[in-house]
């Protein structure tokens, strides 16, 4: 699990280009929008699809991003779930 919060936090700084952040400043339960790294609606549909590319796991619906989009704990659990074995 920590080498996919690690990959998740590598994708964060490289494609979403998050500015002054290195991948080891990102702790495991900052808050991905708002106060925390302050994503915004434009980043979400960015990781949806990079989600999908670098781990072939679709978010369908809003509701599934919300709750998998908190930080990178619930976001990397919800990877770890609906990977395919």
């Amino acid at each position: 699990m920590d080498e996919l919060k690690q990959k998740i936090k590598e994708i964060f700084v490289n494609d979403l280009k998050i500015q002054g952040v290195k991948p080891e400043d990102i702790a495991d339960d900052t808050q991905l929008f708002g106060e925390g790294l302050g994503l915004d609606s434009l980043d979400a549909v960015e990781l949806v699809v990079l989600i999908q590319k670098h781990f072939d796991v679709k978010i369908a619906t809003m509701d599934e991003g919300k709750d998998a989009f908190v930080n990178i704990n619930t976001l990397a659990q919800y990877i770890k779930d609906h990977q395919q074995a």
